[in-house]
């Protein structure tokens, strides 16, 4: 889209980042189901590998129809652009990788995706990095877990599996405050419901396979650049603002400006670990993103309902829906979420585990599966699957004890839904 009027989300969500084909004049981005590309001649190449030119070299780095992708992605969340990946968790890693190095660290929500506790305590420590996890909600604690080698907050802005909201805002000063970057895992809000760069975030990160593509066919992952962080003012991100020695001594923050972390993303990230998007799974997501805002209204209008339906029932002991009035961050959801508070969260069933493992096998409308953010509403227990690796007191405080599932609403009829979890609670009691 050209420069000149400011478009609405509703409009962004479909135009953003796609321009008829210029071969064929075709109206939908196509699938550019290609590996390499064609050089004009040896200069062109050259500049192109010099970082000299921008355009497309080989689809482990570059590919037209992920670039649309990506040019969508970061509009609709006020970015200066993003790089796609083959998934959130490989976004995640992405997201670290020009920051970390061995020895630094990065503070952590405790309320988050039980993958990602697991990637953040286990998995990076092969790379000499590592994650203090903290309660972000409390800010002292945040705020004293943060030293020398801190290198980024990471936090989800409506965690998985509890749906707790995040004050962004408040985490974003601290990290001003240190000199660092602030990450926000956008994936359960998605930009219709909350746009962590307006509220002071560094960097987004998303498992596009949730509510962006919304429809459980495709993997994915995405990193937004804010483009506000100065990368030069200290030095504690070599990567970005030294010289790279791959590229005759470029310096990435000097040369790119607000795009150096997207370029190194690029040029760097994708290029060494080879973390690629395929152009047909990023098709499937650009097809998902154009009903983005329709769905996101369905889903937080459903789990309203259906929470507060939850609530008043005596076989559940508590539900986690941040949208409900009852809800801790009932306040904090109106002053930063206004469109709602997702349609992920979790229920504590009256009899514990097996009275769980009872109510997920009884139901028919919803799924059993280990995804969320889908058209389908779906339901999983996490402390015996996506949580099973932690250990009691990491699910406790991830939100996922024995006695929780988690529920991500789809946009099915909400009566149906409630039939459907009654005649499973009444199984569950027996």
């Amino acid at each position: 889209m050209s420069d000149g009027p400011t478009y609405g989300f509703d409009t962004l969500q479909i135009h953003a980042g796609a321009r008829p084909d210029p071969a064929t004049g075709a109206r939908q981005t196509p699938i550019y189901q290609t590996t390499a590309y064609v050089f004009r001649d040896a200069d062109h190449a050259a500049a192109l590998f010099n970082l000299q030119e921008v355009g497309y070299i080989y689809s482990r780095l570059t590919n037209p129809t992920v670039a649309v992708l990506q040019e969508r992605i970061a509009t609709l969340e006020g970015g200066v652009g993003a790089v796609c990946c083959s998934s959130g968790h490989a976004a995640q890693i992405m997201a670290l990788f020009p920051l970390m190095g061995p020895g630094r660290n990065v503070v952590a929500s405790t309320r988050l995706y039980g993958g990602t506790v697991t990637q953040f305590s286990q998995s990076i420590k092969r790379f000499g990095w590592s994650a203090k996890f903290v309660d972000t909600d409390d800010l002292e604690a945040v705020k004293a877990a943060i030293d020398d080698d801190t290198r980024a907050i990471f936090c989800e802005s409506i965690a998985n599996p509890g749906g707790y909201v995040t004050d962004i805002r408040a985490l974003a000063d601290l990290a001003d405050a240190a000199g660092i970057p602030l990450i926000v895992d956008n994936t359960s809000a998605t930009p219709y419901l909350c746009r962590p760069i307006e509220q002071g975030a560094t960097l987004v990160v998303h498992s596009t396979t949730k509510y962006l593509t919304g429809n459980g066919t495709v993997t994915g992952g995405a990193i937004v650049d804010s483009g506000r962080f100065d990368w030069s003012a200290n030095d504690k991100f070599p990567s970005l603002s030294e010289a790279e020695p791959a590229y005759h001594g470029l310096k990435f923050h000097e040369t790119f400006g607000p795009l150096a972390f997207t370029f190194h993303g690029i040029a760097v990230g994708l290029r060494d670990l080879g973390m690629t998007m395929n152009p047909q799974g990023a098709h499937y997501t650009l097809m998902g993103i154009e009903t983005l805002s329709l769905r996101m209204q369905r889903h937080v209008e459903n789990a309203e309902k259906i929470a507060a339906w939850l609530e008043k029932d005596d076989r559940v002991d508590y539900v986690t829906y941040a949208g409900l009035p009852s809800s801790p961050y009932h306040d904090r959801v109106k002053a930063q979420y206004p469109k709602g508070a997702g349609a992920l969260f979790t229920f504590a069933v009256k009899g514990g585990y097996d009275a769980c493992v009872k109510l997920v096998n009884a139901l028919e409308i919803f799924s059993h599966v280990a995804n969320l953010g889908d058209t389908r509403s779906l339901i999983i227990h996490s402390a015996s699957t996506t949580h099973r690796q932690l250990t009691p007191e990491q699910q406790q405080a991830a939100g996922a004890g024995p006695n929780v599932v988690r529920v991500s609403i789809g946009i099915e009829d909400a009566d149906d839904l409630i039939a459907d979890l009654d005649q499973a609670l009444a199984k569950a009691s027996a």
